[in-house]
């Protein structure tokens, strides 16, 4: 749950992020309130269904990121609709948001797995050798 609620802050601050960019590119000079509690509504919606997703092991990389991308599209669509986001972001600039946060989501999920699989493995190794130590 944790895990949750960290990548749901994430990938909200990603989001509002790169909205920012995309708002100072076109010129506009504000983002509004609601539009950032309504952007933590979706992450919250899509982090929800992207966890029960990920109790269903998928074994195909790319089809897990094509279901999982097209999810969070469809999402973002539906919200877009209700809030009225398409009339000043792009439905082409919502989706590579959508494939850009999932990517870095990803890959910091990935690395942080590795670094807590390598200290996991430094722990027990450090136990091991007291073991043996003890023995001896």
């Amino acid at each position: 749950m944790k895990n949750t609620i960290t990548r749901i802050l994430f990938t909200t601050c990603m989001a509002i992020l790169l909205l920012a960019v995309y708002f100072l590119i076109i010129g506009e000079k504000q983002i509004s309130i609601f539009t950032i509690f309504q952007i933590f509504t979706a992450n919250i919606i899509i982090n929800i269904g992207l966890y029960f997703r990920s109790k269903i092991e998928i074994r195909k990389f790319l089809l897990e990121f094509f279901i999982d991308v097209s999810y969070i599209i469809i999402v973002l669509l539906i919200f877009g609709y209700i809030f009225d986001w398409h009339s000043y972001v792009p439905v082409w600039y919502l989706a590579m948001m959508a494939s850009v946060i999932y990517i870095i989501a990803v890959v910091t999920t990935v690395v942080k797995i590795k670094n807590d699989t390598k200290e996991i493995n430094d722990l027990l190794q450090k136990r091991k050798e007291k073991n043996t130590n003890i023995a001896s």
